[in-house]
């Protein structure tokens, strides 16, 4: 869960657009809270636009309008059924909670690894390394300027990233983080590089502005 805070706040249209102090990687499509701004704008919110320029209304056709002449960062557009709200400075926060579960067991990773988890400590190890790698891969992509579900993976090739990105937490477990153990129960197959879970994940893509 991140926290971030409210700078400035603005209906149009039946949108609102909040304005927080820090970047953010929040993107189209993800909800947020925002609380403690108050005049309509205390709400769960599902992101519609990640505009940076000012918001000036909508077109007739639904489309957003902007102000290319205004450039204003980290700003966030959502549906807001309120009365019109000229554009103000505000206090309050906008809270964004990220649960991604798209490798939603160990078993993938034991899979990978070939072996089988000796007890209980390891079980529980393989699923914090499932976590962690979930919300990890589920960030890079968002940096890489994807609009992934939560809970639903891209494609197969997502998912092996993912897996692998997993697979290589635990086989840190008892190494001094930039070597694997060789132990003779983990004796599985090499892990790839993280160039080649980056390669999986799909985050060295070109991007169109």
């Amino acid at each position: 869960m991140a926290v971030f805070t409210v700078t400035h706040a603005q209906r149009v249209d039946d949108y609102a657009v909040i304005q927080t102090l820090e970047d953010t990687d929040i993107t189209i499509g993800q909800t947020i809270v925002v609380a403690g701004v108050g005049n309509d704008f205390n709400a769960t919110y599902i992101v519609q636009a990640v505009p940076t320029f000012l918001f000036v209304s909508v077109g007739v056709q639904g489309d957003f309008l902007f102000d290319n002449d205004v450039t204003i960062t980290n700003q966030l557009l959502v549906k807001s059924n309120f009365d019109n709200y000229p554009r103000s400075a505000a206090t309050g926060t906008v809270t964004w909670t990220q649960s991604c579960t798209w490798l939603s067991s160990i078993a993938p990773v034991i899979e990978f690894l070939g072996i089988a988890s000796a007890t209980a400590n390891d079980t529980a190890f393989l699923g914090t390394c499932v976590t962690a790698a979930n919300a990890w891969c589920f960030r890079r992509r968002v940096q890489a300027g994807y609009h992934d579900s939560l809970t639903t993976v891209p494609d197969g090739s997502v998912l092996l990233g993912t897996v692998l990105y997993a697979a290589g937490l635990y086989r840190e477990r008892g190494t001094t983080g930039d070597s694997y153990g060789s132990f003779q129960d983990m004796s599985g197959p090499p892990l790839m590089t993280l160039g080649r879970v980056n390669q999986l994940l799909g985050v060295k893509r070109s991007q169109v502005a």
